[in-house]
Order: C-alpha cells, then sequence, then structure tokens
C-alpha cells in the first residue's frame, strides 16, 4: 500500500489580511467549540447530538470538565437549570449523579418552587468521565490548542486561528473561554497571568475587539484548599446527604457503570440510586479570625485598587463579608471533600485574595482548623467578558453571523448557569447551520428561559447568579417537573431520543390518569383530590391500593398541582397576557429614529439590544410603557 501523501502548508493556503499563510485543518467542521468547560462541553454534545460535525478545541484536554472552584453542582435555583439541561438532553445532571458524593435537597421543609438538588462531586471523577464521554461521541473531534483570532469574512464567521498557526475553517463558532481571556490572578500585592492557577491565559480579547465588540472586566475569586489530614473534625458540626439521595437525571439508564469504566461511582441497582455519601462539615469564622483580616486589608488587592474587575455580590470574598457585615462576629463556613481519593477540602466562604501568610493566620484561627495545611491558597482572577447586549436570544453575536457566546464570557458565574447556555448555543449552532428554525425558551418555560432573557435584555453590571426570586413564574417552573416542561419540546427539535421522550410522554399520561382517579375514589366520604388540596395532607396516607397504582413521583406531581392550582391557574393568566405581548415581532433592522415622540434614552437602548418583540422591549433596564405605547403605535402604522 503506497503511504499517503504528506500534506503541507502549500496544500491549503489561507491569507486573511495581512497574515501570513497558514496551515489549514484538513477537516472542515459544522459547529466549531472554542473551551472546554462546561459551557464548552455542553455545546459541543449538543451540536454533535444535532448531527452536526463538531470540534472542540480547548487549551488542555486534561482539564475538560475540571470544576476550578466548589467541587459541587446545584442548589438554589441552578439544581433548578441542571434538571432543566438533562430535561433537553444535557449530560451535566447524569455526569453529577455518577460522580457525586453527597446529594441533598434544599428547602425540602418549604413550598415546591423553592426546593433545589444539590450535590458534591469527587472532582477528578466528574472531569474524567465527562472527558471519556467527549471522546465516545460519533461527530465530535477533539483538538488541544489556543486561540489567537476569529477569522471572519463580510460579517460572517469563517472559523479560527491557533497561536501556532493553525487555521480550523467551521460554519459557526461557539467561544467559552471562561475567566481565560487577559485572566489575572491576585494573591495578595503579587499577580500572574493566567485564567486558573497553574493554566496559561487567552488573548483572544483582542481579536474579539477588532470584530468591533465592547469588551468589559470582572472578578471572581477562590478559597484556599487544606490537607483533611490537618483537620479537626470533632470540633465541627457533621452534615450528611439526603436518604434516599435525590438525583439530578431524570434518566436512569444515563448512568451505567461498565467494567472498565473507573470513574463511574454509583449506579442503579433495581430500580434504587446507590451512593456512598460521605459528609460534609460545619465550622465559622471568629473575632479573631476577623481581627487578622482587618490589619492586613491593606495587602487587599481588592481595598488598594489593584483590582479593576466588578466582583460577584452574591459570593462575596471574606474581606468583603467583614468589612460590610462589621457587626456578625461570625460567618459560617463548610468544610467539603473534593472527592474520594483525595484529601483535599475545599472552605466554602472563605474566598480570598491576601497575601499567602496572611491566609495562613487567619485559617488557624478557625474551629476545627487550628493546625490546617494550606495546599493551595485562594485567590482572585479578573478576566475579560463581552457584554451579552450584544447577543441575540439565540446567544448568536449580532456583530458577526455564525459566532456565539456561551458562558462567563456573557457575564455570568458559576457552573450551572455556563452549562444553559453553552447547551443553547450549540443547539442553535447546529440548527442555523441544518437550516432550521431557532430553539428559544421564554421566561414561562424555564429558568434558562430566564437566564438568557436577563443576559440579551438587561445586560448585568456584575457577574450574573441565577436565584428562585428572578423568575416570575417560579411556581410552574419547578425542578421537579422539568422534563414535563422541556422534554416534549426538545423532541419535536431532536434534542432528546426516543426512549427519553417516551418516558416523559409516560409520565404526562401516568398524572392524567392519577388524577381522574383521585377525582373519583374517596377517603371517610371525602374525594381524594379534595384531600390533597388539604395542607395538612400528604399523598403517603392515600390507601395502599392507589398508592401502588403510581409511582411516587407521579403522586408527587398530583399533589402539588391540586395544592396550588390557584396559584397556577393565576400565573398562567399572567403568562398568556405576556405572551401575546411577545407574539408581536418587531423588525431586526427597525430605525428607531422614526419613531415619533421616543425617549433618546429609549432610542438608545432599543437600537443597542435590538428587541426581538414588544415583550422583550418592554423588559429593558430605563423603558417606560409610554415608550412600549410609542412603539407600538409605529409599529401599527408600518
Amino acid at each position: 500500500m503506497q503511504n499517503a501523501p504528506i500534506i503541507r502548508e502549500i496544500d491549503f493556503p489561507i491569507r486573511v489580511g495581512k497574515h501570513s499563510p497558514m496551515f489549514v485543518y484538513p477537516k472542515r467542521y459544522q459547529v466549531l467549540v472554542v473551551g472546554g468547560g462546561h459551557a464548552g462541553i455542553e455545546a459541543a454534545m449538543a451540536a454533535a447530538r444535532l448531527g452536526c460535525t463538531t470540534m472542540m478545541l480547548t487549551q488542555n484536554l486534561d482539564t475538560i470538565g475540571q470544576m476550578s472552584c466548589n467541587p459541587a453542582v446545584g442548589g438554589l435555583a441552578k439544581g433548578h437549570m441542571v434538571r432543566e439541561i438533562d430535561a433537553l438532553g444535557g449530560v451535566m445532571g447524569a455526569n453529577t449523579d455518577a460522580t457525586g458524593i453527597q446529594f441533598r435537597m434544599l428547602n425540602s421543609n418549604k413550598g415546591p418552587s423553592v426546593r433545589a438538588p444539590r450535590a458534591q462531586c469527587d472532582k477528578k471523577a466528574y472531569q474524567f468521565r465527562m472527558k471519556a464521554l467527549l471522546e465516545g461521541e460519533g461527530n465530535l473531534d477533539l483538538l488541544q490548542g489556543n486561540v489567537l483570532r476569529i477569522l471572519s469574512e463580510g460579517g460572517v464567521v469563517q472559523g479560527i486561528e491557533t497561536t501556532l498557526g493553525l487555521a480550523v475553517m467551521a460554519e459557526a463558532v461557539i467561544i467559552t473561554t471562561g475567566t481565560f481571556m487577559r485572566g489575572l490572578l491576585h494573591v495578595g500585592l503579587r499577580n500572574q497571568t493566567g485564567g486558573r492557577m497553574g493554566d496559561a491565559v487567552s488573548t483572544l480579547s483582542q481579536s474579539l475587539q477588532e470584530l468591533g465588540f465592547e469588551i468589559g472586566r470582572f472578578k471572581t475569586g477562590t478559597p484556599c484548599r487544606i490537607n483533611a489530614r490537618s483537620i479537626d473534625l470533632a470540633r465541627c458540626e457533621r452534615q450528611v446527604g439526603d436518604e434516599p439521595p435525590p438525583r439530578f437525571s431524570f434518566r436512569s439508564e444515563a448512568v451505567v457503570k461498565g467494567p472498565d469504566d473507573l470513574f463511574t461511582l454509583n449506579a442503579f441497582n433495581d430500580n434504587l440510586f446507590h451512593v456512598e455519601q460521605i459528609p460534609c462539615w460545619i465550622t465559622h469564622t471568629t473575632p479573631r479570625t476577623h481581627e487578622i483580616i482587618r490589619a492586613n486589608l491593606d495587602q487587599s488587592p481588592m481595598y488598594t485598587g489593584r483590582i479593576e474587575g466588578v466582583g460577584p455580590r452574591y459570593c462575596p470574598s471574606i474581606e468583603d463579608k467583614v468589612v460590610k457585615f462589621a457587626e456578625k462576629e461570625h460567618h459560617q463556613l463548610f468544610l467539603e471533600p473534593e472527592g474520594r481519593h483525595t484529601r483535599e477540602y475545599y472552605v466554602n466562604g472563605l474566598s480570598t485574595s491576601l497575601p499567602f501568610e496572611v491566609q495562613y493566620q487567619f485559617v488557624r484561627s478557625i474551629p476545627g482548623l487550628e493546625n490546617a495545611e494550606i495546599i493551595r491558597p485562594g485567590y482572585a482572577v479578573e478576566y475579560d467578558y463581552c457584554p451579552p447586549t450584544q447577543l441575540r436570544p439565540t446567544l448568536e453575536t449580532k456583530q458577526v453571523s455564525g459566532l456565539f457566546f456561551a458562558g462567563q464570557i456573557n457575564g455570568t458565574s458559576g457552573y450551572e448557569e455556563a452549562a444553559a447556555q453553552g447547551l443553547v448555543a450549540g443547539v442553535n449552532a447546529g440548527l442555523k447551520i441544518l437550516g432550521k428554525p431557532a430553539f428559544f425558551l421564554g421566561r414561562s418555560e424555564a429558568y434558562i428561559g430566564v437566564l438568557i432573557d436577563d443576559l440579551v435584555t438587561r445586560g448585568t453590571q456584575e457577574p450574573y447568579r441565577m436565584f428562585t426570586s428572578r423568575a416570575e413564574y417560579r411556581l410552574l417552573l419547578r425542578q421537579d417537573n422539568a422534563d414535563l416542561r422541556l422534554t416534549p419540546k426538545a423532541w419535536e427539535y431532536g434534542l432528546v431520543p426516543e426512549s427519553q421522550w417516551s418516558a416523559a410522554a409516560r409520565k404526562i399520561e401516568a398524572i392524567s390518569q392519577a388524577k381522574e382517579r383521585a377525582a373519583k375514589n374517596r377517603m371517610d366520604q371525602v374525594r381524594v383530590d379534595q384531600l390533597l388540596r388539604r395542607p395538612d395532607f400528604h399523598y403517603r396516607g392515600l390507601p395502599k391500593e392507589l398508592l401502588d397504582a403510581f409511582s411516587a413521583d407521579v403522586w408527587e406531581q398530583v399533589e402539588t398541582d391540586l395544592k396550588y392550582e390557584g396559584y397556577i391557574k393565576r400565573q398562567e393568566d399572567s403568562i398568556a397576557r405576556a405572551e401575546r405581548l411577545e407574539s408581536k415581532g418587531i423588525p431586526d433592522r427597525l430605525d428607531y429614529e422614526t419613531v415619533r415622540g421616543l425617549r433618546f434614552e429609549a432610542r438608545q437602548k432599543f437600537s443597542k439590544v435590538r428587541p426581538a418583540t414588544l415583550g422583550q422591549a418592554g423588559r429593558i433596564s430605563g423603558i417606560t410603557p409610554a415608550d412600549i405605547a410609542l412603539l407600538t403605535i409605529h409599529l401599527q402604522r408600518t
């Protein structure tokens, strides 16, 4: 057999502007994803599931899916989004179930709209199992490299160029760079470049500026890590997981352990989710801790003006807590194990950028940590982001066709927010290439819809974090009904396999049948559906023959629907009114200077955001009902 001809640079020349010829990767892709974090993973997997030839290009293949900060997934509102990602065919929920080491349902004693699952994960198992999933995806190729610039022509993306002079051509490009764009790490008054401690920086923001994108600067941080053998756990409060453990994925078949699978830690046996849970521990700061921190604020890069970027308000550093809540003598801390095969503990609540020697002092003033060995110091990281009002609701940029942004580049914080955006960007990039209608989620359909609408309509002045309070219709957008809400729509767009759609359809039918049975059966002369409406009655009090007729998941849905029937009906009426505004589209190229009587500020904001509907226009910060009325009249006339 003859040897294949050697491919040389001259075989695939490309010249863009003043730049010298590059070697062009021989395979052209439909979708190219830049970045291997949580946004990049969901984007690449979503595009590949749609049948698009997809490449993930990342700086380091060994850090795909790395949990850079907290070894946890979920939490209030974040857990809702993970279950929505799963209902839409994403992989974060199942991977969390497979690698979790502790599972809890937060707010389990409160109303159903604010309950949310949260799990501690084995960080390395999560990371390596996710890498294996990507490597096994048929339509997805992986490549290690650092992107230098985006290639475009006539306002249309063409691909990317790496720092090694390699060009990868693609019909759509999704940028998911996390905190790596011009990342700057701070420990005290010392700093170094990097998007994460030990990793290289990305210079891609310069290319984005050249393409006309506005660039901003944000900051985030992480706490130190402690060696477990140096912790006196007897001085801490034990926090255990729930039994049975609440899982994230609606698909038990997605958590299967093969014979050579080292990183699937948990499995389903006889339809039971089996997890060997590991406890977390609770301690707190002391007045001595606060005294040390106050005495060293002159060495804090935040309080000396060294850090320019705006930090996350809802995840403050310990310096901020001590200064802004000076009346508090204690702040609660959680000691969280990072995995089964490591002694590292994450100190949740102790994010800091103070010098190492100061960290060493104040950590040892905390009960249980008097002899603590710091094995990784806490640090702050500044990074570039692109204000998300430069995006369409599909997460495609307005500036360059076929170019999408997802994750922290859009000003968000958190693994879950990033993964949700990655899925939406990956789906829409794939649908655009395949010539199919775009995929949208409204505020009444999903927390993911709230997240994206907030970003592209209102923008964000600080790292954005999702909360249940951001959702107007949170009684409808519960974590327990994400499959019922979203899997039918995902099936229409080809995002989930038939098995997942069939399971959701069977559950929907079972809920309908259970409601019928509840309306026909009586207990002590009272109809069962009336009993389930009572606040003091729980479905577990039903007769055995009724309980055994349907699963616990089905009865929980029936009970919630009946107990909150009046509130749900009011929210559904509100959604119907809002949808009338959402159905009134605005031409993308509308010249707002021609709208008579419109205020200068309103013209500016409408021109910047380019709202797609009257509903979106009304949600722009600073827009008044009078502005919407004038815009409505103009649209009716034209």
